[in-house]
């Protein structure tokens, strides 16, 4: 969806560099050249950063990805970086990621609360908020509360991210789509620039989307592939990128809400809603196809059925009484 190309691109929590190596795909499929991007990241676990550090090199992608593992909240490995595309997929709900007293004061969260300490989303919010670069997108994946939770002051800081105007689409997810949780997730997109944009390379241009934010429902999406396991189909995944990429004005064709998938909503809508970011407020429900039938002669129908299943029931009220009249529990 956001098609990093060109320019440089960040995880904060790059695990083993699979997103990166996502993005070289991208590129040459596409008939990019790999050149044209520089890759950041960083890693915690010591394991995890030499196994990402060994996935980058059989591959022959160069890599920043800081000179040790370490924690990106305390000891930030790309300090002054402004990336063009960051892609994440943060571990959810952390809990107790810093002390009540630490990164309080933190240049992250400038202009916003200080996340809470019992949960980092925010914290990896505001992180890659801070991260990019003027025309920068970011691209993560965070758990369903983050959408509408108001604990400890992150009601607040999703305020103000939606006033700022950073938030560019949101996308709910099916469920099931993991190995390590069944929970439904979804996935954040943020920017700093809204205005209509012409890329020197000619090769992209955005429409003007000051004020207005997408909503895409894709939970009933996917197909099981066994019997705890669903997956996104590519033509899933095309349909979903395409409806952004129509409402960015990047893709031929014009953008248009559809009932129970997509609703572009606007920032008042957006303020009526609690600032709640669940794509179901705002898509609707979809459109029922019309069989056809005079509403007079489907609600006779209807009544009559209504009418023989209360007659059902009373006959079955009064099976289950005679039958507790016969062990001795009658009235």
């Amino acid at each position: 969806m956001i098609e990093p190309y060109r320019g440089k691109i960040y995880d904060p929590c790059c695990g083993s560099g699979g997103m990166f190596v996502q993005s070289i795909k991208f590129i040459e499929s596409h008939h990019g050249n790999q050149k044209d991007i520089s890759i950041y990241g960083q890693e915690q676990t010591a394991t995890t950063y030499k196994l990402a550090k060994m996935n980058l090199a059989i591959r022959g992608i160069a890599g920043n990805l800081g000179e040790v593992p370490a924690d990106t909240f305390f000891k930030d490995q790309h300090p002054d970086l402004k990336a063009d595309f960051i892609m994440a997929n943060p571990p959810f709900n952390l809990k107790q990621w810093r002390a009540e007293d630490e990164l309080t004061n933190d240049p992250r969260w400038a202009g916003y609360d200080t996340p809470p300490t019992g949960n980092a989303n925010y914290a990896w919010i505001l992180h890659m908020v801070s991260k990019l670069s003027e025309n920068g997108i970011a691209g993560f994946v965070l758990a369903n509360g983050s959408m509408s939770t108001n604990t400890k002051g992150e009601g607040e800081i999703r305020k103000k991210l939606i006033e700022n105007d950073h938030v560019d689409c949101m996308i709910a997810l099916p469920g099931q789509l993991f190995y390590t949780t069944q929970i439904p997730v979804c996935l954040w997109f943020l920017t700093k620039n809204k205005k209509a944009q012409q890329f020197s390379d000619g090769r992209r241009h955005f429409r003007d989307r000051q004020g207005e934010t997408l909503f895409i429902d894709a939970r009933n999406k996917g197909s099981m592939v066994d019997r705890t396991h669903k997956e996104l189909t590519a033509d899933d995944i095309a349909e979903i990128a395409a409806i952004y990429h129509h409402w960015r004005g990047e893709a031929m064709g014009e953008y248009q809400d559809q009932p129970g998938f997509c609703k572009a909503a606007t920032l008042e809508e957006i303020k009526a809603n609690n600032y709640v970011l669940t794509p179901g407020r705002y898509v609707g429900a979809a459109e029922v196809e019309e069989d056809g039938e005079l509403f007079e002669t489907k609600m006779a129908e209807l009544t009559q059925t209504l009418y023989r299943q209360m007659e059902e029931s009373a006959r079955l009220d009064a099976v289950i009484k005679e039958n507790l009249a016969g062990l001795g529990y009658g009235r």
